[in-house]
């Protein structure tokens, strides 16, 4: 019996990993437009109602409450936010919620677009999707917009976000002008660079071990309905980074971005806002349809005839250019999903959430994703472009290579140069790795030991096996300590590294 349940077990594990589109193509994709279909028309009637600014002071008021009801019952546990775990962007779960006093947070509104005063204030789980869509109607946009639809503001203001745009304005910390928050207290806080600025620089990467975050005011920006995008194949390693380096610093670019396909052959991209008067229609490639090729796909193509070419994009399917493939993960869960027929088909049904990809990860799916598969952004000082790539090339072997140059201020927090402003690039490297020795400790500590010593930083949404020790040498605490003893935090919040180690995650 015992052999025949071990037989069962693996004929099971086959079909889950092997079939998994299936699954996904049957439920998560229908389940998907539907939720997504909800939440845009939802967004749509609590925003022309300007409904959502009243009842935001309702919901801070219940947060309080909550925080005050933790004091009064004995501070015995930390808290953190009732978010589900699977709800996150990250791949992994955080186990530490189970264990935690959750304080529920429903904040996941647009509260007011301030044109006069060029900023916009949202709550922070607001998403990407749905901040570019409402703003794009309103010919503004945000200077940083962090592709994957689902990605929330809170999310990349705790965490941190990047975009092709990040070589002018940097992270997307930088592009926020002030934060609310309900502190272990429960009193309100706003910082902004001229009010409390300490907290102002000390929340991002932060990752609600400061407060529990209400409200982000984030600057905005004209836009126009258009962007002229460049693509120029670009051919040998010291090119590339020499490349995608001129082309960061030119600010007459408001867009640059590489994608990188082996050790020698990239795309570089530059793009510009364009007027409707400047676009060439010939040209262009509304690469947002549903039924049009996957846009890194697109992009391989042009890298294979060799020749640089333009194409004027839509602005908000240039924000959104790697959301229906999930950059190129989702070729590893639906290996036909770029099939002409497919995307004819079914592809207004994409993107699949990963949220839900996540919910419904089996114990073999996960152990597969965990010993076969790499997902990290690593972000070092330009000039160690080339050193990183080429050990990456060696250790783990997977393209596409995501290539964002940006730039990093000297600003106070967890996060910044050694010494002055410097260019900076995020190399984004998700895949199944094509080397025979590849180990996920092994490999991501050798990473991560790589990363420290050419004084760069590794985006924590990932796998990291550092200890406090090493965490500690990588990320700067001074400012975050400070502000932990001065807001009486230790017994509130855990600190960033027990929410981000391995150890903590499932």
């Amino acid at each position: 019996m015992g052999r025949m349940g071990r037989k069962f077990d693996t004929l099971t594990e086959i079909i889950l990993i092997d079939y998994r589109w299936v699954f996904v193509c049957l439920f998560l994709l229908p389940i998907s437009f539907f939720y997504n279909f909800f939440y845009y028309f939802r967004n749509e009637i609590i925003f022309r109602l300007s409904s959502a600014s009243t009842a935001h002071g309702a919901k801070v008021k219940s947060i309080q409450r909550q925080v005050r009801d933790w004091r009064e019952t004995g501070m015995n546990t930390k808290m953190c936010t009732a978010r589900p775990g699977w709800q996150t962007m990250s791949f992994r779960k955080p186990m530490y919620k189970k264990s935690m006093y959750q304080i529920k947070c429903n904040l996941v509104d647009i509260l007011e677009v301030n044109t006069e005063k060029q900023t916009v204030r949202v709550e922070p789980l607001v998403n990407m999707k749905q901040l570019s869509e409402t703003l794009g109607k309103l010919g503004w946009t945000i200077p940083i917009v962090p592709e994957l639809d689902d990605l929330t503001v809170g999310g990349l203001v705790m965490g941190t976000g990047i975009e092709s745009s990040s070589h002018i304005y940097g992270l997307f910390q930088h592009i926020c002008l002030s934060f609310e928050l309900v502190l272990a207290d429960g009193s309100v806080a706003v910082c902004s660079k001229e009010e409390n600025s300490d907290l102002f620089y000390a929340i991002p990467w932060s990752y609600g071990t400061l407060g529990l975050l209400t409200a982000v005011e984030i600057k905005i920006i004209p836009a126009t309905r258009f962007i002229r995008l460049t693509y120029e194949p670009v051919k040998g390693l010291k090119k590339i980074m020499d490349t995608l380096h001129r082309e960061a610093k030119n600010k007459a670019n408001h867009f640059v971005e590489g994608l990188q396909y082996n050790l020698d052959e990239a795309v570089i991209m530059t793009g510009v806002m364009v007027e409707d008067n400047q676009v060439e229609w010939g040209q262009v490639n509304e690469i947002g349809k549903w039924y049009k090729p996957w846009f890194f796909k697109h992009v391989e193509k042009i890298l294979r005839k060799g020749e640089k070419k333009i194409e004027y994009l839509p602005l908000v399917d240039y924000y959104h250019r790697h959301s229906r493939s999930l950059f190129w993960e989702l070729q590893d869960i639906v290996p036909f999903g770029n099939n002409l027929l497919f995307r004819f088909f079914l592809g207004w049904l994409m993107p699949v959430k990963v949220s839900l990809l996540k919910l419904t990860l089996t114990k073999a799916v996960k152990k597969l994703y965990e010993n076969h598969h790499i997902i990290q952004d690593l972000m070092v000082p330009i000039h160690n472009m080339k050193r990183c790539i080429e050990f990456f090339h060696e250790h783990v072997n997977v393209y596409p290579l995501w290539l964002c140059p940006f730039n990093l201020p000297n600003d106070p927090g967890m996060v910044h140069p050694k010494e002055k402003e410097e260019m900076y690039i995020d190399i984004g490297v998700y895949g199944v790795p094509n080397v025979d020795n590849f180990h996920p400790v092994k490999t991501t500590r050798a990473i991560e030991d790589l990363v420290e010593q050419c004084d760069g930083f590794q985006m924590l949404y990932a796998d990291t096996y550092r200890s406090r020790e090493e965490f500690y040498a990588m990320f700067d605490h001074k400012l975050y300590n400070t502000m932990r003893k001065r807001l009486t935090c230790e017994s509130a919040f855990p600190e960033v590294y027990d929410k981000i180690n391995k150890n903590v995650r499932e």
